[in-house]
């Protein structure tokens, strides 16, 4: 389960798929209320796990929203995953608060285990363009477990950039998305990997499709966006 939970936080901060909409933001509508399903596949195509997310105490002040995201993650042996997370939006970027991940439900899950969590944040400005480059991120996650064991890891995303846009069709209804690649570094015990991705955008939704590749370019597994409603 431990490791099971960083998996967890490595998907948040790559996949940046926190869902938010107010005036501030163009691709994450924050509207307290707002549900979105997704469902993850594997290389193969089969059905491997879900997430759902809420969003949940919208508050706004000038320039700025504040919202919590409740979310629960299912895995394909039912094993679940819940917790709360704070999101952002100031000026026309919107960033995910990462210590945040942090609470009591999440250190619940985890038994005996000290966390911190430090980086900085995934950004996405509403302003996009096919041709544009996007700030690179990372995050590093200090785990201390019982026994004296350690783990840290280090994910950092890189080369991210707007490819194109194309229409993108799911369980959830057919999307005109900004596609946008990025290499994901992942530093892991004694791993040490980079694989690229892509994430489907859609105005006023959000994320449509993820898809996550090896590195000599193969698909190795998929989330899609199966139903919402705001």
């Amino acid at each position: 389960m431990k490791k099971y939970i960083v998996l967890v936080l490595i998907a948040l901060f790559t996949a940046h798929h926190s869902q938010a909409q107010s005036n501030c933001s163009s691709y994450y509508p924050l509207v307290d209320g707002a549900n979105f399903q997704y469902t993850n596949y594997d290389k193969k195509g089969k059905e491997d796990g879900q997430i759902t997310y809420k969003v949940t105490d919208v508050q706004s002040s000038g320039s700025t929203t504040n919202a919590t995201m409740m979310m629960e993650m299912t895995d394909k042996k039912g094993r679940a995953y819940t917790s709360d997370y704070e999101v952002t939006c100031e000026g026309d970027v919107i960033k995910i608060d990462f210590k945040s991940l942090m609470n009591e439900q999440m250190l619940s899950q985890m038994g005996d285990v000290e966390m911190d969590i430090s980086g900085t944040d995934v950004e996405l400005p509403n302003n996009l363009s096919v041709g544009q480059e996007l700030p690179d991120a990372n995050m590093e996650v200090k785990m201390k477990m019982g026994g004296g064991i350690n783990m840290n890891t280090n994910i950092e995303t890189l080369n991210r950039k707007v490819e194109k846009q194309e229409n993108v069709t799911t369980p959830a209804g057919t999307f005109d998305c900004y596609v946008i690649y990025s290499e994901t570094k992942t530093k892991m015990m004694m791993t040490n990997q980079t694989f690229p991705s892509r994430i489907w955008l859609a105005e006023g939704v959000g994320m449509i499709k993820q898809e996550s590749y090896n590195k000599n370019g193969k698909l190795m597994g998929s989330m899609v966006l199966t139903q919402y409603s705001k």
